[in-house]
């Protein structure tokens, strides 16, 4: 099947209140044409360099979701064509890119991204350091933070439950210290493999590329 039949099988599993994104990562502009014309206009890269070279290319009313880890040197070359940063996992990152969304007069969404599996070569925040994280968060003016982010370590199905009933516990707990920069609207958990396991439990954004473009097109290495 083609990109456009397997984006109507994957949306077919979804419910209405599930925002889908095609995971675009080390695909070609052509790939991202073919999704769209199908209707698809949530995007999601890991680079920075390559969105931003995508922001150029595709069509202006994509919105482009980074949900790779973001390094600090890197935040100054995003601007308000970036709709959503996913991986928020620090103190230091936050006020990066609360600093760019200043000097540039806007105000970026983020999901704060958390290491639920506790895994060290993994990013995002542990969940020891969240109440610290969400406090410093809540002080800058220059981000609203719109939910949280998790992606899974490799587990057996009740493993992977376990995991997201507990993203699902804090995402409800933490919507009791909401403010007007701070509030639970997303959790965004669940990509190719697991994905529907997640919106069983509460995921209401999905994140998912090989259902949908087949195998990632690494460039060989020279």
């Amino acid at each position: 099947m083609g990109i456009k039949e397997n984006l109507y099988e994957v949306r077919e599993t979804l419910p209405e209140n599930v925002t889908l994104i095609a995971v675009s990562k080390t695909r070609p502009a052509q790939d991202i044409k073919e999704a769209y014309e199908a209707g698809q206009r949530d995007f999601g890269e890991n680079r920075v360099q390559e969105l931003r070279e995508k922001i150029e290319e595709l069509p202006g009313d994509i919105r482009w979701h980074l949900i790779g880890q973001l390094q600090r040197n890197k935040v100054k070359y995003l601007d308000e064509r970036t709709y959503l940063i996913h991986s928020a996992d620090r103190e230091d990152l936050l006020h990066e890119i609360d600093k760019n969304a200043g000097k540039k007069n806007y105000i970026q969404d983020c999901l704060l991204e958390i290491n639920i599996g506790r895994e060290e070569n993994k990013a995002g925040v542990l969940l020891e350091n969240l109440p610290e994280l969400v406090m410093e968060a809540k002080k800058l003016k220059n981000i609203r933070i719109k939910g949280f982010m998790t992606v899974l370590p490799i587990c057996g199905e009740e493993e992977q439950k376990k995991y997201f009933e507990m993203m699902k516990d804090f995402f409800e707990e933490y919507k009791k210290e909401e403010t007007d920069n701070f509030r639970m609207e997303i959790l965004s958990m669940g990509m190719s493999g697991d994905y529907e396991e997640a919106v069983k439990n509460g995921s209401n954004m999905v994140r998912i590329g090989t259902r949908i473009f087949g195998k990632r097109a690494y460039p060989e290495k020279i």
